[in-house]
């Protein structure tokens, strides 16, 4: 009877401590955290990243309560916002475009701020020249490669003169003409910049240029793509082809080509850095994020425009689109 009451015991300690090793969750994993979430404007790239980041700290299995804002492209009511989740005391912050980012960064300086596709995080000064993160804030770039978008654009559209429109307040827009005059002369393409204040002039600076030039190249202008539809329109109907850094956005139609970042994937990753961040990592630990691997890129080629520009796209970059767009269909490879 002894020795059965002993195994008995044994047995009992031997399940107490496998029970224990098989689940040993984070103290982070049971708690329960406030997110706030804003961004300068709503459009497809911008709410899939919101998206991809609620779904990936889903997935991570952190109980998180999101409080989603959307500042209409106003850098005063970004400026709003952060000034709310500071006084909210949210668990942190993620701003969602250059703007809302800056804004948070500096009405903020107790509760980490992570931010998410910013062109230039340097250059905005929300980190130093190292790429790491600085004091409470870190986050995600989308900085894509200007060069090589518009070598694409001139072999497949024989682009002489392009078009270029961009916001004049937009920081991240600032950092892209750069990339775009530096290219245009070492290609030797003429540049046509037109500049825009708000969303209401995207038509009327189509309009303004497009006689003038033979395409027009879009980096991730948050106001230009807030009222993509209207340059598109535009373009079209004067046979212009439009090459958009903004695949996501792309998807809806319109655009010739469009090279870069899926911006749900984008999401996802910040998402991860967010999650280190609400599990006790330090901001200031914390590399900016790049994104350079192909799975995380996207090149969309829209055959419907091909055909109304009289655009011939090759074998070899319809081999390696990932998305192709034809009799209004998209198609996913």
């Amino acid at each position: 009877m002894k020795q059965s009451i002993g195994i008995l015991a044994a047995l009992v300690i031997l399940a107490t401590v496998s029970t224990g090793c098989a689940k040993n969750p984070s103290k982070a994993d049971a708690k329960s955290f406030t997110v706030g979430i804003s961004k300068i404007v709503a459009h497809p790239a911008l709410d899939a990243t919101e998206k991809g980041i609620q779904d990936e700290l889903a997935a991570q299995g952190l109980s998180v309560a999101f409080d989603l804002q959307n500042a209409n492209g106003d850098v005063n009511t970004a400026t709003q916002i952060a000034t709310k989740f500071k006084n909210d005391k949210v668990s942190a912050v993620v701003a969602i475009a250059t703007p809302t980012a800056v804004a948070a960064a500096n009405a903020i300086k107790d509760i980490p701020v992570i931010f998410s596709v910013i062109t230039d995080p340097v250059g905005a000064g929300l980190v130093g020249p190292d790429n790491k993160g600085q004091g409470n804030v870190t986050g995600l770039s989308d900085k894509i490669d200007v060069l090589q978008n518009i070598t694409l654009f001139a072999r497949v559209a024989k682009i002489k003169t392009l078009g270029y429109i961009y916001t004049s307040s937009e920081a991240n827009s600032a950092a892209s003409l750069a990339d775009v005059k530096a290219s245009c002369d070492k290609l030797g393409i003429t540049l046509v910049e037109q500049t825009i204040t708000n969303s209401s002039e995207v038509k009327q600076a189509t309009e303004a240029i497009i006689k003038r030039v033979d395409g027009i190249y879009l980096t991730t202008d948050n106001t230009v793509f807030s009222a993509l539809p209207s340059l598109i329109e535009v373009a079209l109907a004067n046979k212009k082809p439009v090459f958009s850094a903004d695949t996501t956005s792309a998807m809806e139609g319109g655009c010739l080509i469009a090279s870069g970042f899926d911006y749900y994937k984008a999401g996802r990753a910040t998402g991860k850095i967010v999650a280190d961040v609400l599990r006790g990592k330090a901001p200031a630990d914390i590399p900016v994020k790049y994104i350079t691997e192909p799975s995380e890129t996207d090149l969309l080629i829209d055959l419907d425009v091909a055909k109304k520009c009289g655009i011939d796209i090759p074998k070899d970059l319809l081999d390696a689109a990932s998305k192709i767009i034809e009799n209004g269909k998209l198609t996913t490879k």
